[in-house]
């Protein structure tokens, strides 16, 4: 049966290990025009990091500019310092979370993510990016961090359904992330797939095909997280949310918590062995999330989730 992350990562490591969650400076197509300009629909104008460390800035005296760069070091000395108040903890993984952080200057980020995994407290490096953003140049950057230490490649696919993907202006087709995914593993990247439930026109069963699908890669999906559906202020689908509402269509449906893990239990149920599972809700900043506010009470929705799953996770 599937695994959950921490039991991996204690089974792997000997200890529990913490994400950092970081910065890289990178944008994304879907934002500087290559794609668009409003990113997917869903996605928070902080591009889905706004736990990430921000980059630290220098004022120039003479030209009386303030210009930001990103010192890795300094943000994983800050992010630990918040977990430290938590924890115990000492080994951690570089995690690269917002926008395309395979998008850019290659030199600049293999300087970036090369220092981060080579530090003696971060045991692998974590990059949340999209398919259509793995060229040859970051194909060879990816195979020559992974010779140091482990690198997880995270890919936002969110849904299989050409439609939805249409709709949230994903920008790629579901053949770009196949053949991306191919290449990832045959270069011996491990790879963790993102996926959304509750998606605008989806079923249940659309969401469950998407499980499906992901199931049946070969070799198999290393990884997969998985979330609700976020309606967050400042994403281009909370206008779309709003006009569903006040037009009275119901499009969107905001699935109750009771729904949303019984459909988690179901993926789950559905998921290879081999594959660990490293999210089964997401938490949306506070003062951001419009829907769906159970989600908030994250204790109370893992619990439940923990409940539902006992007999499918180890």
């Amino acid at each position: 049966m599937p695994v959950k992350l921490s039991t991996y990562l204690k089974n792997t490591y000997g200890e529990k290990i913490y994400r950092l969650s970081l910065s890289s400076g990178c944008t994304c197509p879907n934002r500087d025009g290559t794609l668009g300009y409003r990113g997917c629909s869903f996605c928070s104008e902080g591009g889905s990091g706004e736990f990430a460390q921000g980059p630290d800035f220098i004022r120039d005296q003479d030209k009386g500019m303030t210009s930001e760069f990103f010192d890795v070091d300094a943000q994983i000395e800050r992010a630990k310092a918040l977990i430290r108040n938590k924890t115990g903890a000492t080994r951690f993984i570089a995690y690269f979370q917002s926008y395309t952080n395979t998008y850019g200057d290659v030199g600049r980020l293999k300087e970036l993510y090369k220092k981060a995994i080579s530090r003696e407290d971060i045991v692998g490096l974590s990059l949340g990016t999209r398919p259509d953003c793995l060229g040859p140049e970051v194909m060879d950057m990816l195979k020559e961090l992974s010779a140091i230490k482990p690198v997880w490649i995270e890919l936002g696919l969110q849904t299989i359904h050409e439609d939805t993907a249409k709709r949230v202006r994903r920008g790629y087709e579901l053949s770009v992330f196949e053949d991306a995914y191919r290449s990832l593993k045959q270069a011996g990247i491990t790879v963790i797939v993102h996926v959304i439930f509750g998606l605008p026109g989806e079923s249940t069963e659309d969401m469950l095909d998407t499980i499906r699908f992901l199931s049946a890669l070969d070799p198999a999906l290393d990884g997969i997280k998985i979330q609700n559906l976020q309606i967050l202020k400042g994403a281009d689908m909370y206008k779309e949310y709003l006009d569903d509402v006040n037009s009275g269509t119901g499009d969107f449906h905001i699935m109750s918590m009771e729904e949303y893990t019984d459909v988690v239990a179901r993926a789950i149920a559905l998921l290879p062995k081999e594959t660990v599972v490293h999210r089964m809700t997401g938490d949306g900043p506070r003062k951001l999330l419009v829907e769906p506010l159970w989600s908030l009470d994250k204790k109370r929705v893992l619990n439940m989730l923990t409940a539902k799953t006992k007999d499918l996770l180890t």
